[in-house]
């Protein structure tokens, strides 16, 4: 039976190979990436064996613990994960207990996340090899470790498979987990900084870590090394107990999810308000700007844009602050400009087979062009105002703001223009509804990134006007390029907006049934 679901797991990857001609080409660009980046962590942990002993347990201790926390931490709060053989797949399946506890284990390191844990925790017997003996030891904790990693993992997601199968746990988690991502500039410079002002205090966490579930396996080869058997054979003991306890934990929580299924009862609600399609007019347009705002309020995928819009100011002080440059922040409206317009670039991809209601009730494709620019018009307007204004207000230089409010409304009605048009004419797969919006299927990576490169160089290239504007009152200091540069935006822009809405929409009705079969592939 394990040997049977080892095959399995290696039927699926392979299956997920062949999908496409973009999926294969995404799995060799993305293998490629892996292995660019395993290469040099290699690289990196063999120099690392040239330091003095203490920076090297330093070193594995703190980064093997993040690894082993970073394997607990994402399977609950990312539905985009790798969950091929996710447990409450096998409900229906009399399995022994013991055998797919064993095949899951193994399972799981088939894929790139455990291939690449395996072989990084591998490489560093090359970082001990000078003190052979905690080579030795480091090959042997190594697989320990990373076994450690898996069962970790699969105990935190069995234990909370009721919570992870809520929708509303889905939908706060995948917003949660784009936080810290989006700042992850700003955390690692603050943790180097920190490193920085305090050389002990590395010591001190790889000391504390040592001591810790997450480092024991970690922190033996240095102990072997510092010739402290007795610490190395204590932490070594400690380790094997927590694996056991964990696979234990990990055998009930399965057991008990086996018998009882995570389970949603769906809650009757009475007749109540209609949401945004009371505010809007019973007009196709109105009906598609309702539609769309309603996922814009709720679905995950489009929360996440609106997420990042509070975290760019906080991003671009943290780089300003870096460079001493505070003028950056003069283009926060702009930049929010520039996103927002640009989110609803694969809007009908979103929609998935969903799309079918807009060709079964006959929406022309300029009312579903117009519905949808309406929809991101509202969200974007008071946002893009309030982070042109501000930044200049507080700096003191009101005097440009009429070049920034040129900018911001060029980009944002030429970007919404643009972006009516590039989602009807072209597709990927994106994110399924109720998926985090951190998942990418297979395949679509290098499809979706041509797409967005050529679109930003599209978008910049209709935008030149108002960069020539804007070039022209910084070098000059003429004032009067500012104001061209607004009634050039707003003009311009209203013009693009007019003309892609007219244009997505002849498009939209020349190939609607060819986008619907395109979104529904991907399902």
């Amino acid at each position: 039976m394990v040997a049977h679901l080892l095959r399995l797991k290696l039927t699926l990857l392979s299956n997920s190979f062949k999908r496409s001609t973009w999926a294969l080409i995404g799995v060799i660009l993305g293998g490629l990436y892996g292995l660019g980046m395993l290469g040099l962590l290699v690289v990196g942990l063999i120099f690392l064996g040239s330091a003095d002993p203490t920076v090297i347990r330093n070193v594995l201790v703190i980064g093997g613990s993040a690894v082993v926390l970073g394997w607990i931490v994402v399977p609950m709060v990312s539905s985009g994960i790798d969950m091929t053989l996710d447990p409450a797949r096998f409900v229906t399946f009399a399995v022994p207990m013991r055998e797919l506890v064993a095949g899951l284990a193994l399972g799981a390191v088939i894929g790139i996340p455990g291939i690449i844990t395996l072989l990084a925790s591998l490489a560093q017997v090359g970082t001990w090899i000078r003190y052979p003996a905690a080579a030795a030891a480091a090959a042997v904790c190594a697989v320990l470790a990373v076994l450690l990693c898996v069962v970790a993992s699969r105990t935190a997601a069995t234990a909370v498979i009721s919570l992870t199968s809520s929708r509303r746990f889905k939908d706060v988690s995948s917003m949660v987990v784009l936080v810290p991502l989006i700042l992850l500039g700003p955390i690692i410079a603050g943790i180097t900084a920190g490193f920085e002002q305090s050389p002990g205090f590395a010591n001190e966490l790889a000391v504390i870590l040592g001591w810790t579930p997450l480092g024991y396996f970690w922190a033996v080869p240095a102990d072997v090394a510092d010739a402290a058997y007795l610490t190395a054979l204590i932490r070594f003991a400690l380790g094997i107990a927590t694996l056991a306890a964990l696979a234990w934990l990990w055998k009930v929580n399965l057991a008990r999810a086996l018998v009882t299924p995570a389970y949603n009862a769906v809650t009757r609600k009475g007749a109540g308000s209609l949401g945004f399609f009371s505010r809007f007019p019973a007009t196709p347009t109105g009906a598609v700007a309702a539609r769309a705002l309603t996922y814009w309020a709720r679905d995950p995928r489009y929360l996440g844009s609106i997420v990042i819009v509070p975290l760019v100011p906080l991003l671009m002080l943290f780089w300003s602050y870096q460079s001493g440059d505070y003028t950056m922040l003069n283009f926060l409206g702009p930049i929010t400009a520039f996103l927002l317009a640009w989110s609803i670039s694969a809007d009908i991809s979103y929609d998935n087979t969903a799309f079918w209601l807009h060709l079964s009730t006959g929406v022309t494709g300029q009312a579903d062009r117009a519905g949808r620019a309406l929809a991101v018009g509202v969200l974007s307007a008071p946002a893009v105002l309030v982070f042109t204004v501000a930044p200049l207000w507080i700096s003191g230089n009101l005097a440009e703001l009429p070049l920034m409010l040129g900018l911001s409304m060029g980009v944002l009605l030429t970007g919404i223009g643009f972006s009516s048009v590039v989602s009807a004419r072209y597709t990927y797969n994106v994110p399924l509804p109720g998926e985090s919006a951190m998942k990418t299927p297979p395949g679509t990576g290098f499809s979706m990134l041509a797409i967005q490169l050529i679109g930003w160089l599209v978008l910049l290239a209709l935008m030149l006007p108002e960069l020539g504007l804007a070039v022209a009152y910084y070098v000059t200091g003429n004032t009067a390029f500012g104001w061209l540069t607004l009634v050039v935006g707003c003009v311009l822009g209203t013009v693009f907006l007019i003309g892609g809405v007219k244009v997505g929409g002849r498009w939209y009705d020349r190939r609607a049934p060819e986008l619907l079969q395109a979104v529904s592939v991907n399902k």
